[in-house]
């Protein structure tokens, strides 16, 4: 296998150490854009993990015929935000996208899906070692939001991995890879203080909760993502079924001094 990689980041990072001996593994960064036609050629799986910008998707505007005409394997992480608000009901890949507010990635989504062989990863919010509800709480800059009614899904970013592992073989398409159980915010931030033993921080209202835009923006969209095609398809279980496993798994092997003092919200587009 020769893996390409645009984006080395949180996602990539894992999948490297997991592919460490079965892959001839190669990363491009956005500074390193240029000039990569030769590496298109001789990869056998490309995976972008690069957001699109107000431009539109950077690997594609400079890429898209020499990917198309690559017969590689190629696949895309994408987010589950492509399917807008639902108002909580649950959402599979035959539901619509490009409702919500995230029109730049529903439009790459939809580029990447059109390219021959590609496998499209929708994900929604991604936490795992070093960027999980476990270090907000830590460093004491979790916050529960009282928004009844709102519920969120999540995925492990192992269970990514696993799971961009699994497509290798599977047919192209678009693929939920999110964790059985949507869940409020703010009961995974009380469980994720009662495996530390640290105060549960009282309920907030979102309009006096202090967010920044982009993880103010997160709750204006309602929706529960069915993860049932890449379990049929694919043949891929999450190993973290629900974030009950996930961060008892987190709380169990790190401490204070091995994560990150500045998590990223569950909701950033860094894949």
């Amino acid at each position: 296998m020769r893996l390409l990689i645009f984006g080395p980041g949180y996602t990539a990072a894992r999948l490297i150490a997991r592919l460490a001996g079965r892959a001839d593994i190669a990363t491009v960064t956005r500074d390193t854009f240029a000039g990569r036609k030769s590496d298109i050629a001789n990869a056998t799986h490309i995976l972008s993990t690069v957001p699109p910008g107000e431009t539109g998707d950077p690997v594609l505007a400079a890429y898209a015929p020499e990917l198309a005409a690559s017969g590689a394997w190629l696949g895309y992480l994408s987010s589950t935000g492509v399917y807008g608000d639902t108002g909580g009901a649950w959402v599979d890949e035959t539901a619509a996208t490009g409702t919500g507010r995230r029109t730049a990635r529903a439009q790459a989504d939809a580029a990447w899906l059109a390219l021959p062989s590609a496998r499209v990863f929708r994900l929604p919010g991604i936490y795992g070692p070093g960027r999980s509800p476990l270090d907000r709480i830590r460093v004491g800059a979790a916050t529960r939001i009282e928004l009844p009614g709102q519920v969120f899904s999540r995925v492990h970013v192992d269970d990514i991995v696993e799971g961009i592992v699994a497509g290798f073989d599977g047919p192209p398409g678009a693929y939920n890879l999110a964790d059985d159980l949507p869940a409020a915010q703010r009961d995974v931030i009380a469980h994720g203080c009662a495996l530390l033993g640290l105060p549960v921080p009282p309920l907030v209202a979102l309009d006096q909760a202090d967010l920044s835009p982009q993880a103010r923006a997160f709750y204006a969209e309602n929706r529960r993502v069915a993860n049932g095609k890449a379990k049929r398809v694919l043949g891929w279980r999450p190993r973290y079924p629900d974030y009950r496993f996930g961060l008892r798994a987190l709380s169990a092997t790190t401490s204070p001094a091995t994560t990150s003092t500045a998590p990223a919200p569950a909701s950033t587009d860094q894949r």
